[in-house]
């Protein structure tokens, strides 16, 4: 009995500790992130863009994909 409970404590221990859920904008961001790190290409300037206003990045609809890229991915380091 006193094992049940010891055991019923760390995984109460364990849900209570552990990190909330990422956000849906930190998500989405992964997402892309691996998806190119696997070989992908963006082909949705838009949906980049989208992502990393969401992030709170000011971008412009003229700067360049890769551009914006690398400044999710320099957001996403600060996680």
């Amino acid at each position: 009995m006193k094992g049940n409970l010891l055991g019923a404590f760390r995984r109460w221990l364990d849900r209570w500790l552990r990190r909330p859920p990422r956000s849906l904008e930190r998500q989405r961001a992964l997402d892309l992130l691996a998806a190119i790190d696997a070989g992908g290409v963006p082909l949705n300037p838009a949906r980049v863009n989208d992502i990393a206003r969401q992030l709170g990045l000011e971008v412009s609809t003229k700067a360049p994909m890769a551009d914006t890229i690398a400044r999710i991915r320099a957001c996403a380091r600060e996680w």
